[in-house]
């Protein structure tokens, strides 16, 4: 029999988590005061609730320079899908083959992947920068897509070679017996057996790719290349911020993430907590 909790045990635990919700709320709150308030004034008062309700904000972003801010959300959701495509075709493809075989490299090659993940991104914008001029890549889609991809496959095979390992080598010898080959068992038994995998890191080169503001910054300068963080920076001056424009803007560009989570919040689950099969 399970023993009965305590009641001021369960009231101190909620009011501590009910603490502890404000204090994480209270700059999310105060975002959505600053894009529901006329004007782009930053209020000093510690009140995180609007006094005056106005859309004005969100009109002027999706109405600006005669909707180009649909262009924007337009690059930033192809480069994200398009990063992420081939990112984790890439890392599942190489996350198998360090999971199952042995060759030689094979330990060094994995330590170089984990050896990239050290050092922050913009450390390469120099030598990338170079590398997308001589091939005729800046200011392109195209190019930032290959930033992108390359950027994330290091995480994403660490990622996927974890979760291969715990996938029973029997199933494939069961399979190889049966007459099925290398390609049929990766991509009718390994890839749906590591779906919750596959999709956590999907999610995740995703919201990167769509979040990243300082290569992207660095390698467009075309207007109608820009993602929508670089637009965003454009409302914060040297001398004067434009809040309302601003807070609304990242509301708006948080809304799509938001909603991955939603749809894919039971693979998430699955991902860190399945394993290769189910008893």
């Amino acid at each position: 029999m399970a023993r009965k909790v305590p009641t001021s045990t369960v009231v101190l635990t909620n009011a501590a988590l009910t603490v502890l919700c404000c204090v994480t709320l209270y700059p999310v709150l105060w975002v959505f005061k600053m894009a529901l308030s006329p004007g782009q004034s930053f209020s000093m008062s510690g009140n995180p609730l609007p006094t005056e309700f106005s859309l004005e904000n969100f009109v002027h972003l999706l109405t600006m320079n005669g909707g180009i801010f649909w262009r924007y959300l337009f690059n930033s959701v192809v480069i994200s899908a398009a990063t992420t495509i081939v990112g984790v075709t890439l890392a599942c493809t190489a996350a198998y083959s360090f999971s199952r075989f042995k060759f030689p490299g094979r330990e060094a090659g994995l330590a170089s992947l984990l050896i990239t993940q050290m050092f922050p991104g913009v450390v390469m914008a120099i030598p990338l920068y170079i590398l997308l001029d001589k091939a005729g890549l800046l200011d392109s889609l195209t190019g930032l897509v290959l930033v992108y991809s390359t950027s994330s496959v290091p995480f994403a095979v660490w990622m996927l070679k974890g979760y291969f390992d715990t996938i029973p080598k029997d199933l494939e010898e069961a399979a190889l017996m049966d007459g099925a080959s290398q390609w049929v068992i990766f991509t009718k038994i390994i890839l749906p057996l590591a779906k919750p995998a596959i999709v956590v890191t999907a999610l995740f080169s995703f919201m990167t790719a769509w979040n990243e503001f300082i290569l992207a910054a660095t390698f467009l300068s075309d207007e109608n290349s820009f993602t929508l963080p670089v637009i965003l920076q454009r409302f914060v001056g040297d001398y004067s911020t434009q809040w309302g424009y601003f807070a609304a803007g990242a509301i708006l560009v948080s809304l799509p993430v938001v909603a991955l989570f939603y749809k894919l919040q039971k693979y998430l689950v699955g991902g860190l907590t399945a394993g290769g099969v189910k008893g």
